[in-house]
């Protein structure tokens, strides 16, 4: 299965926040909107991301006054995306790999979606209980 099928099937919503604003208000977003990270982007283009974790560590190490930060101060600034055409299997192992929980989905220079960890494993429940359902029909017609 693919990247594709998966915001075919979530839809293909971004929320991102643009440089500029504070860790405050991405802590907010993120609760709002009950999401665990936000793409970052600076003039329209992917410059980063920030997540729970990163505010937490930012948290952690400077205390609160890095709410007040700008955002690209803890953001991840080298960020693992993929492709419509990258396989579900292929975003388990980098997600397993890189100890990470959301990968942007861009076409060219363009943002158009973002697939979380949850988002991975729904779909690969789905493909497996398709497979069983398929064996079970097999298994009955013999």
């Amino acid at each position: 299965m693919k990247v594709g099928h998966i915001l075919d099937q979530k839809g293909h919503e971004v929320i991102a926040q643009e440089t500029g604003c504070t860790v405050l208000e991405v802590a907010k977003l993120l609760g709002e909107r009950r999401i665990g990270a936000v793409p970052v982007t600076r003039k329209g283009k992917l410059a980063g991301i920030i997540s729970e974790r990163d505010i937490m560590r930012g948290l952690a190490i400077r205390g609160g006054g890095v709410l007040a930060d700008d955002i690209s101060t803890l953001m991840t600034k080298s960020v693992f995306t993929c492709t419509r055409d990258d396989t579900v299997q292929h975003l388990m192992g980098m997600m397993t790999e890189r100890r990470i929980r959301h990968i942007p989905v861009v076409e060219g220079d363009k943002l158009i979606g973002m697939i979380s960890i949850g988002d991975v494993v729904k779909e690969r429940m789905q493909e497996t209980e398709q497979e069983a359902e398929a064996l079970k029909d097999y298994i009955a017609s013999a």
